[in-house]
């Protein structure tokens, strides 16, 4: 098959399509490469919500002097525990709902208001994977929370109002879309073969070696065959875990190591700060089993050729199926090449 025309791609996570259109990108870094004015963050903003010792949005709050990461109760959550233990819900036919509960917080990562997870220390972006590891197991610990979604949103593209480097955590009493789709298919897979869906797609990966961007010992991080977006990342773990409790002490540091080696690629490649929404899939919280279940790590950045020129989902995205002009294995070629070093270290 000629992969230099057009042709379309399955996720085999969700079993969903995706266009894939090279001829419209044949030089796709090629043209001027522009940069925007960066803001010089400092270490401590009197203004910002998220820093220690000031007051949160509303004045309600005050943030304690904090000295690691730091968690709290989101204070506009969006979704907010049960009132009762009733659940209510509406299904007539054509008008379905059921009411929601769960619980959302805030971690911030550090108290450096200018410090964004690639320019940490090893050993505090390790603690940012252990703190997302807790909250996992102690929200999950609640009777009416059924999964967990760490996630997080950087950057002003991608709707984050505030530069204070943090992540989020809603945790929900339903299963949510995506990571239920990819429930599913892991566990048909896993039913009929008796092996992880992920670990068998990792080792054909590393088979090939086409889209592979950087690994440690525990992690791989790679171009979806499947991307979406142009510079779109998985992060696998290479032993077959279904959640980030489940993972060793030492397999939380290679996974601060693998996310820092990405991230660092992602600032390197513009020379920017760059924005993506970064989550985690693992296994529902609802006491049930799920041994088809591979935890895994998605990076989503909008960035297409420059700091300034974006992807957008519109149109035929919208109304038919996603569409991308770069191969994943061009985009996996252009982040692999890029050094480990932080452009600002340099």
């Amino acid at each position: 098959m000629d992969f230099e025309r057009p042709h379309r791609r399955k996720n085999i996570l969700t079993g969903e399509w995706v266009l894939v259109s090279p001829q419209r990108a044949k030089r796709p870094w090629s043209g001027q490469v522009g940069k925007p004015q960066v803001a010089v963050l400092p270490s401590y903003d009197p203004n910002c919500y998220l820093c220690p010792g000031n007051s949160r949005s509303g004045g309600s709050f005050q943030n304690p002097d904090y000295q690691k990461t730091f968690v709290f109760d989101n204070d506009f959550a969006a979704i907010i525990p049960p009132e009762n233990g009733e659940v209510a819900s509406i299904d007539d036919g054509l008008f379905e709902a059921d009411e929601e509960s769960g619980l959302c917080r805030v971690i911030c990562f550090s108290p450096r208001h200018d410090l964004s997870y690639p320019l940490m220390s090893l050993d505090d972006a390790t603690a940012v994977v252990e703190t997302w590891s807790d909250q996992t197991e102690e929200l999950g610990a609640y009777d009416f929370i059924n999964y967990v979604q760490v996630f997080e949103n950087k950057g002003e593209e991608m709707g984050c109002s505030q530069p204070h480097p943090h992540s989020q955590v809603w945790s929900t009493r339903y299963i949510p879309n995506e990571p239920q789709k990819e429930l599913t298919i892991q566990a048909d897979y896993y039913q009929k073969h008796g092996r992880s869906l992920l670990g068998e797609y990792l080792k054909k990966e590393q088979e090939l070696q086409e889209r592979i961007v950087v690994q440690n010992e525990d992690f791989t991080a790679l171009v979806p065959y499947w991307a979406i977006w142009p510079f779109e990342i998985l992060v696998i773990a290479h032993r077959h875990v279904g959640s980030l409790p489940e993972l060793t002490q030492e397999e939380k540091r290679g996974m601060a190591d693998i996310l820092q080696k990405v991230t660092t690629r992602y600032d390197n490649l513009f020379e920017v700060s760059f924005p993506y929404s970064m989550g985690f899939h693992q296994a529902p919280t609802d006491g049930k089993e799920y041994p088809g279940q591979h935890l895994h790590v998605h990076f989503y950045p909008p960035l297409l050729r420059s700091a300034t020129v974006k992807k957008f989902m519109v149109g035929y995205e919208m109304m038919s199926m996603p569409q991308r002009d770069i191969t994943p294995e061009t985009a996996a070629q252009r982040l692999g090449e890029l050094s480990s070093i932080h452009y600002l270290r340099k």
